[in-house]
């Protein structure tokens, strides 16, 4: 029994000075590319409030040298600074949007697009559906590699910029946001709103929902890559980065406890996470999860929604 647990050990041991030496080396060639910014002010987007810019910014090349331009949408209030900032990281999907006015006005807000998405999109354009998967039987080669970089990128422009309070900088998005704080430990907050990379493999085997089926593609017509693709993902896996994240985090999960992903996740991260009940309440949701990002960050909380109904024609108002 002791011989079994001690060669256990010994492997997971191995896996994880694997894992960081991955990670190390991706920080070290994006260290070797220089971000290069370019602020191209927005008037049309400006207001009293906030200045408004589209951004490039340079990251890792695609395959392993040179580099590649990926954008995002900067806004910086008016008022005198410094400033908590947000950097609103890129979902699932071609467009990412500009940064809500809430969001613009309480903080230096930075929404990031990873290469393939809109305005990254030369001259790489990203496959929906299909970039989940791609190139993904080798760590070195998957894209999310790439997404990855580009995501602490990101991070490193956000925290450097002028008028920023470095003590209360926050992440939202999806569970890239694990990795980017794990590796980039300057977050003050972070807010999970939902999973991707998140033992993966497993919850693609209980849908066939896209980006998920993706993999269940790869498990009906190239099932021998399946061991390369479990290899890969092992790299990735917030559950495996979790334990070194130093933000406070706030994770969504349904509150009847069925989210077995994001239970683990909030195990993993220990006393820096906190779970998020979700009541599939549009407005409850925003509102909440608002609410603990204001007070995170110290500013003042703010609702999406209207607090009465609106009477469509025809309608009474409420009485």
């Amino acid at each position: 029994m002791s011989t079994s647990s001690s060669t256990s050990t010994s492997i997971d041991t191995t896996i994880d000075i694997s894992r960081e030496m991955f990670w190390q080396a991706l920080d070290a060639e994006l260290a070797g590319v220089p971000a290069a910014p370019e602020l191209l002010h927005d008037p049309f987007r400006s207001t009293e409030d906030y200045t408004f810019f589209t951004v490039r910014l340079s990251s890792i090349g695609r395959h392993g040298s040179g580099s590649y331009r990926i954008a995002g949408f900067l806004s910086i209030p008016t008022r005198q600074g410094p400033h908590p900032a947000l950097l609103e990281l890129p979902r699932h999907g071609s467009v990412n949007h500009t940064p809500h006015r809430n969001e613009r006005e309480r903080f230096v807000v930075f929404t990031v697009m990873h290469r393939g998405q809109r305005l990254a999109d030369s001259p790489y354009r990203a496959p929906y559906p299909g970039l989940l998967t791609e190139d993904i039987t080798s760590p070195d080669t998957w894209i999310y590699r790439g997404i990855l970089a580009d995501c602490l990128r990101a991070a490193e422009f956000l925290s450097g910029l002028d008028g920023v309070d470095p003590t209360r900088l926050a992440a939202v998005g999806d569970d890239l946001g694990v990795l980017t704080a794990a590796r980039r430990p300057i977050f003050a907050a972070l807010r999970v709103d939902s999973l991707l990379l998140t033992r993966l493999l497993a919850r693609s085997s209980a849908t066939v929902s896209y980006p998920l089926e993706e993999l269940n593609d790869l498990r009906r017509h190239a099932p021998a890559t399946l061991a390369e693709v479990e290899h890969t993902l092992d790299q990735f896996d917030p559950l495996a980065h979790a334990q070194t994240v130093t933000a406070r985090t706030l994770v969504s999960a349904s509150a009847d406890g069925t989210d077995t992903a994001a239970s683990e996740l909030l195990r993993a991260l220990g006393d820096t996470g906190e779970q998020f009940a979700v009541t599939h309440v549009d407005g409850l949701d925003a509102d909440g999860r608002d609410a603990w990002l204001a007070d995170a960050l110290g500013v003042e909380a703010r609702s999406r929604f209207l607090t009465a109904s609106v009477p469509l024609p025809g309608e009474r108002s409420p009485s």
